[in-house]
Formats: C-alpha cells, structure tokens, sequence
C-alpha cells in the first residue's frame, strides 16, 4: 500500500483559500497526479487543502472525502520561559537542549508541558483516525508495526497540511512528531510517499520512497513558494521570523 501526503498550495490565509500562485502549484500537481492509480482520496475540511484537491478531483472527474482529523494539528503547548501558547514545532533549540525527551519516540508525551496540554488527546485522536482509516483497507495496528490482514497495492492519497503532515508520519514511523516536524520544512503542494514494506508476512511497517518532493514544479520551471520556511537562514536576517 501507497500513501501519499500533500501539503495545500500557496495559502491566502486570510480568504481560507490558496493564491494565484498556490492555483498554478495545484494544476502542476493535479497534472503529476493524474498520471497514478489513486484508490481513495481523503481532504483536510481547511479551504487551503479543498482547493489543492479540487484541482485534482477536477481533472480525473473524481471523488474525495473530507475528514475533520486532516485538518492542521492546532493542539498548542506553553513554552518553557514564555506565555504563548504554540505549535509542537516551534521549539527553540534551547528548550529542545533542556528537554532532549522531545526527541525521544517513548517518552515525548511525557515531557511536563507536553503531558499537561492538550496535545496528548489530539495527538491519539488523529492517530487513532488513521489507524481506522488503514483498517478499512486491510492493515491493522499492532504494537509497533501493522497486521497486514489483507495486503495490497492500493494507494491512498492525503490532501492536507505540514504539521499533520508530520504528525501522521511519527505515528507511522514510531519517532516523537517533535524531532520530525522541527526537521522538516515542506513546501507548498509538496509530495510525501510512504509505502509498506511487509518483509515477514504478515507484519507491516511503512519507509519513505521520497519525502516533500516538489519535481512537478521545477519540472515546469515554477519557483518554490516562500511559505517552504518562514525562518530565518541566517540570524542577522530580520525580513525572516526568527
């Protein structure tokens, strides 16, 4: 089994839609994806993600379906030293060299502010969503890996956001989201592809074939959007958040 997740185009935050731009990434993308065998579809309910996919769904003549646990991760967390609440992946390195259980697959759910948030609940809610999801197409989870009850060659293909994105990909991969999602910077309409790989029969676990791969558009000459890192490159640099 294939799952392919993608992040929207270029948002317009402030009209829950994408940008000119963020059109012509989703018409780049729609055009690669065509070219696949695509057994089901599944939509973030965030009009970024809606868009992104209609350009697809448009093109094939198909069908998706919207799921509220695709929607972007927003269980926030207090910092150490700071009132704000934010996202899992904002973490300063300091706090991160403070609290190095971040990292750890067992016990990043363990870490004080962590456990006394909400992100605990809302992290087994969108895993368990999953884990029903693969359930219906014959994989099972079981411990560490899944049972693969009913093994296949479909692929499944996850229109929604960065953060769930990674997310979903720790709960796949048993590592912390907080080592992946501080690692990662995906740009818009990127594609990430996992696959099963079933080496003893009958246990599952997923790898990587490629990860925020974006070929569809350099292929057509479409410049990465700025929304692939809002950080800064270099410190001294104040037109990027720091």
């Amino acid at each position: 089994m294939r799952l392919i997740f993608i992040r929207h185009a270029e948002p317009d935050y402030e009209h829950d839609s994408v940008t000119a731009k963020g059109e012509r990434e989703a018409r780049l993308l729609a055009e690669r994806l065509a070219r696949e065998k695509v057994d089901g579809v599944y939509i973030s309910p965030l009009g970024r993600a809606q868009r992104t996919a209609q350009a697809y769904l448009k093109k094939v003549n198909g069908q998706g379906e919207t799921c509220d646990w695709l929607q972007e991760f927003a269980a926030r967390v207090r910092h150490p030293g700071s009132e704000n609440l934010r996202r899992i992946w904002d973490f300063l390195p300091s706090v991160v060299e403070k609290y190095p259980l971040l990292y750890s697959a067992n016990d990043w759910l363990n870490v004080p502010f962590i456990r006394e948030s909400e992100v605990p609940a809302a992290y087994a809610r969108v895993c368990g969503e999953l884990d029903a999801l693969l359930e219906k197409h014959g994989y099972r989870r079981r411990g560490m890996f899944y049972e693969a009850f009913a093994p296949n060659t479909q692929t499944l293909v996850f229109f929604c956001h960065l953060g769930i994105t990674g997310v979903l990909l720790s709960h796949l991969f048993g590592q912390s989201p907080v080592a992946i999602l501080q690692s990662f910077a995906g740009v818009p309409t990127c594609v990430t592809e996992v696959v099963t790989e079933e080496r003893e029969e009958g246990t599952a676990s997923f790898r990587a074939r490629w990860i925020g791969d974006i070929s569809h558009l350099y292929k057509e000459g479409e410049p990465p959007s700025f929304y692939s890192s809002g950080y800064c490159e270099v410190f001294a640099d104040d037109t990027m958040r720091h």
